[in-house]
């Protein structure tokens, strides 16, 4: 099976690129899950039901989330009503689940949402609560699972690859908007740090520039806010993943806005070294 995986829709212009592009991107690739994160999708923070129903039209199959997940208190009803996901480890009591198991052809999928500690919110332990979470899908006899690691230190999606890569299908870091440059296969888990954002591309994080400047010349912060105008980008890592849910490749897709398009593919990591 085919898998896309989109980091952190940004406002307007990430919901935008993602409607022109997605379905021919599907088609092309061949994909038969497109995995999304939501948290920063209506208008920089949360989720809202008409955004939701957006990008759910544009051939989004399932979205995960990440400390912003509650910005927009109307996400309550919608974990019930659409294939949404936040942080498996916030508290019991917070609304929605963390983890889904979808079907795709005769496999079943488990896709889960993570947290990472450094300044994040209130959150159980990742790493403890993820090793029982894998111990009871493996008792299942569920082998194909993603994990959205939605993390802002690059350690701790580090530490994750290596404490799993020999039990899960992939590893797919998001939160800091910045695409990082180690997408790889390592003993048949697909990884990167960080899949980066898809929205506006010229600017800060995907917010306007001038409130980041003033907070950071100044000490003092203020509103951020998504430009109306601005050039963005597409980023989706794709990866093939066999019958025993090992990855065996993957790459990186770069879209952008005048439709240049560029393809990275990842590096094939084993036990003994690269091939």
């Amino acid at each position: 099976m085919k898998i896309g995986f989109i980091g952190d829709i940004v406002g307007k212009p990430g919901r935008n690129i993602i409607a022109q592009n997605l379905q021919r991107l599907r088609n092309e690739h061949s994909l038969d899950l497109v995995i999304a994160n939501y948290e920063n999708a209506s208008h920089g923070f949360g989720l809202t039901l008409r955004n939701c129903q957006e990008l759910f039209a544009t051939g989004i199959d399932l979205m995960t989330g990440g400390n912003h997940s509650f910005d927009k208190k109307e996400i309550y009803p919608l974990f019930e009503n659409y294939p949404l996901i936040r942080p498996v480890n916030y508290p019991a009591k917070a609304p929605g689940e963390g983890m889904k198991i979808v079907t795709v052809g005769s496999a079943d999928v488990a896709v889960i949402n993570l947290m990472g500690h450094y300044t994040m919110p209130l959150a159980d332990n990742p790493f403890t609560m993820i090793e029982r979470i894998i111990d009871d899908l493996e008792a299942r006899g569920i082998r194909h699972i993603i994990i959205d690691m939605h993390a802002e230190a690059s350690s701790e999606k580090r530490a994750l690859l290596y404490m799993l890569k020999e039990r899960v299908s992939a590893i797919f870091g998001t939160h800091t908007h910045v695409g990082t440059d180690d997408l790889q296969v390592v003993d048949g888990c697909a990884y990167v740090t960080d899949v980066g954002l898809t929205g506006c591309r010229d600017n800060v994080i995907g917010m306007g520039a001038d409130v980041p400047i003033a907070r950071f010349t100044t000490g003092i912060g203020g509103h951020f806010d998504i430009p109306d105008d601005c050039r963005s980008i597409l980023q989706m890592i794709v990866s093939e993943i066999d019958d025993t849910g090992r990855a065996i490749n993957a790459c990186k897709i770069k879209l952008y806005d005048d439709d240049s398009e560029g393809v990275t593919e990842a590096r094939i990591e084993s036990a003994t070294g690269s091939e």
